[in-house]
C-alpha cells in the first residue's frame, strides 16, 4: 500500500484512504497517521474487540463502487486481463488506452 501511495498521480496530498475490512488494523492506522497524516477509513472486522469508528466516515465508502466498476470495465479488454506485455510502459499504455475507450463510450 505504501508503494501505491508513493506513486499516486494526483497533485494534492492524500488525506483520507478508504479501504475494505482487510485494512482494519490499529498498527496500520497509526503508521499512516504518523508518517503521512492520512486518515484510514475501513469497516471493522467481525472479530474486532474495541471499535475505533462510529460509522460516519464509512458512508464515504459507498462511493467505492465507482473504482470497482472501472476495474470491471477494464477487464472487458482481454489484453488487460492477461498481461501479455513484457514491459511495464507498454502495459501502462494499454491501461490508458482502455480508460480512454471507456471514457469515450460513456460520454
Amino acid at each position: 500500500m505504501e508503494e501505491t501511495l508513493d506513486n499516486a498521480f494526483i497533485a494534492d496530498a492524500i488525506r483520507k484512504l478508504i479501504g475494505d475490512r482487510a485494512y482494519d488494523s490499529d498498527r496500520l492506522d497509526e503508521k499512516l497517521w504518523e508518517e503521512r497524516e492520512v486518515e484510514l477509513i475501513a469497516a471493522h472486522r467481525k472479530n474486532r474487540q474495541n471499535l475505533t469508528q462510529d460509522g460516519r466516515p464509512l458512508r464515504r465508502a459507498k462511493r467505492r463502487w465507482k473504482v470497482e466498476r472501472l476495474f470491471a470495465w477494464l477487464h472487458n479488454y482481454r489484453r488487460l486481463v492477461i498481461r501479455w506485455e513484457r514491459h511495464a510502459e507498454n502495459f501502462l499504455g494499454f491501461v490508458q488506452l482502455g480508460c480512454m475507450c471507456i471514457l469515450f463510450r460513456h460520454y
